[in-house]
């Protein structure tokens, strides 16, 4: 089927319940790296349910999602050419550390680069607490379909991306990556053989398996809530960000950031290659510290 964009625009997904226990959220947290440091107090609390658990806010992108709905034939999708381009996170509330929740999902844009350079799709996804329905968050994705340009859907303009501050950053975190990270990742629900199998890597362009774009996302969030939050997860309102390259499991990931009141603008590198694979991002810290 060929790619039509006022279907895709008029898409109906259903809705997503889908249930999470404390179990879920710490393998989360391992997953990006929480708890590398088993002695550190501040890292435990996401890791460990005594006295209570605290749930990672990035978890928040892996919940509720249609799966990888691209893929199927009446989109007109050719989605071996998709790329995740970029992801946004608003936190209406913390994360509870186990719940019920809802996710809808809806196509909210198509932006038509032109014949050979692709199509953008645009979607939203907001999670509800089942129990109180209650708005817990709001996940907002773009998607480089790199195989649907000229398209005839809507041409422009595009929006400016956030730009960083042309200064020496005023934090740096360096937070490493496990060789297994992908593979523990992976058990936060995507199961792409992409980041598991050598053989589906190779085939695909990549000396090894590469990390999940998101769960690089984790780390990134991670460092945020190390440098400016006190590991107080309640404080990170929202972030956004572009995807630039792939990270392999036990890179190491540098998060440089700089604040500007309560926006913290970032990006991310990996030492080993000195490549940048995160860019662009703008993250919002409250200044409200629990008590």
């Amino acid at each position: 089927m060929s790619f039509n964009p006022e279907n895709i625009l008029n898409r109906k997904f259903a809705d997503v319940e889908q249930s999470y226990t404390e179990r879920d959220s710490i393998i989360y947290a391992l997953g990006v790296g929480l708890g590398y440091d088993p002695l550190d107090a501040r890292q435990l609390p996401f890791v460990f349910e005594q006295p209570s658990l605290r749930a990672v806010p990035s978890m928040a992108m892996v919940l509720g999602s249609p799966g990888f709905w691209a893929r199927e034939p009446d989109t007109g999708i050719i989605w071996q050419k998709v790329l995740h381009g970029e992801q946004g996170m608003v936190l209406h509330q913390p994360l509870p550390p186990a719940a019920t929740i809802i996710g809808k999902t809806r196509v909210i844009r198509i932006l038509d680069k032109g014949e050979g350079r692709g199509a953008l799709i645009f979607t939203e996804r907001t999670l509800f607490d089942k129990s109180s329905d209650i708005l817990l968050a709001t996940l907002t994705s773009t998607t480089f379909a790199r195989g649907n340009g000229g398209c005839g859907g809507d041409q422009g303009p595009q929006a400016v991306p956030h730009a960083l501050p042309d200064r020496a950053p005023d934090q740096i975190c360096d937070l490493p990556t496990q060789k297994s990270a992908a593979l523990l990742y992976r058990l936060s629900g995507d199961s792409n053989p992409l980041h598991a199998d050598p053989e589906i890597a190779k085939a695909a362009g990549f000396p090894a398996p590469i990390l999940h774009g998101l769960c690089t996302v984790g780390v990134v969030c991670h460092a945020l809530l190390r440098s400016y939050c006190n590991y107080d997860e309640a404080r990170l309102k929202s972030l956004d960000l572009r995807f630039s390259s792939p990270v392999f499991p036990g890179e190491t990931i540098r998060t440089e950031m700089w604040q500007d009141g309560e926006v913290i603008s970032f990006r991310a590198r990996v030492l080993e290659r000195d490549i940048v694979v995160l860019n662009n991002g703008r993250a919002v810290i409250s200044d409200e510290v629990k008590l």
